[in-house]
């Protein structure tokens, strides 16, 4: 059994914006890295069951990159969707809204690479990413 890690943040902006900046491919590119020395020079999203989501992710100087991929399981419009990546772990992303503010929720199975604090903050960075590029745009 997997152990679960869970983070989160209040975007300021509508379930609709939110939904759509963590989504379409040409605002993915703008936000899905942890650190700023690191870019996500493409990424395809096909929203559909089965359908594949993928992103590449790597250092700015070149030193390092990976292709990050996943297929969705499951998928509420506009509310949540659940992918699986290819190593059998399942993520899940739910967006709650709140007013104008939208609560962007990811939780997703650890991997037995790197401790889970680590992973925690990898993937609690990209969200705060995610979060100061909406809110800017």
């Amino acid at each position: 059994m997997s152990n679960k890690i869970t983070i989160t943040a209040i975007i300021n902006a509508d379930v609709k914006k939110a939904w759509d900046y963590y989504t379409q491919p040409e605002h993915i590119t703008q936000w899905n890295f942890a650190d700023p020395s690191w870019q996500c020079p493409s990424a395809s999203n096909d929203m559909r069951i089965g359908g594949k989501y993928a992103a590449r992710m790597e250092a700015k100087d070149g030193s390092f990159g990976f292709d990050f991929e996943a297929i969705y399981d499951e998928i509420v419009e506009g509310k949540s969707f659940t992918y699986t990546i290819p190593d059998g772990r399942q993520v899940t992303v739910v967006f709650e809204p709140n007013g104008n503010q939208t609560e962007v929720t990811v939780t997703f199975d650890a991997e037995n690479q790197n401790s889970p604090e680590m992973q925690k903050n990898g993937w609690q960075a990209i969200l705060n990413n995610f979060k100061d590029y909406t809110e800017a745009h």
